[in-house]
């Protein structure tokens, strides 16, 4: 494992049976209030995001919202959120998409992207990768390019990489962290 990698993974911390029993939960709180490791964080997303090509991000609500805003910012590019369906005013498109536990949708300002644009998807966490599925569907229904996907960790036992693989269609996914 790299410096960072050790860094990221020594402020992410487990909490059992969170947030049902049986789940081991991954809380990036420690990470994000550590100055030092946020930063990197941010930085490395940050080349991602420049490596790709990209013109905008998107960050995946909620903590991708924390980790998209200040990669966009650190490479100077715009930031869109993908909301939970009914969060955002205005003309939205939205994808719906299932769960291991029922279904939910997800929604876009239909003029935050365009056929110039070539974005990246943030998040925290990439586990069954149904948000991630559904965010890539919704970016290319708005007419955009995807760039990629970047997340902080993955979770390699859910299978969430097999999934979205077709669905990027060759476009990079990058986990800074597996496990």
């Amino acid at each position: 494992m790299t410096d960072i990698g050790e860094l990221l993974l020594s402020r992410i911390r487990d909490v059992t049976d969170y947030p049902e029993p049986g789940v081991m939960f991954k809380d990036i709180t420690p990470l994000l209030a550590d100055p030092a490791a946020f930063t990197a964080l941010t930085d490395a997303l940050a080349g991602i995001a420049g490596r790709t090509g990209a013109t905008k991000v998107v960050g995946l609500e909620a903590r991708g919202f924390i980790l998209g805003a200040p990669v966009a910012v650190r490479a100077g590019l715009g930031f869109i959120p993908v909301r939970k369906a009914g969060k955002l005013p205005g003309a939205t498109l939205a994808q719906a998409y299932d769960l291991e536990y029922g279904s939910a949708e997800i929604e876009v300002h239909a003029e935050d992207l365009s056929a110039e644009d070539r974005v990246l998807v943030v998040d925290d966490v990439l586990a069954t990768g149904g948000t991630a599925e559904a965010s890539v569907q919704l970016i290319r229904r708005a007419g955009a390019e995807v760039a990629g996907l970047a997340v902080l960790m993955e979770l390699g036992f859910l299978g969430g990489r097999a999934r979205l693989e077709p669905a990027l269609a060759g476009a990079p996914l990058e986990a800074l962290l597996t496990v």
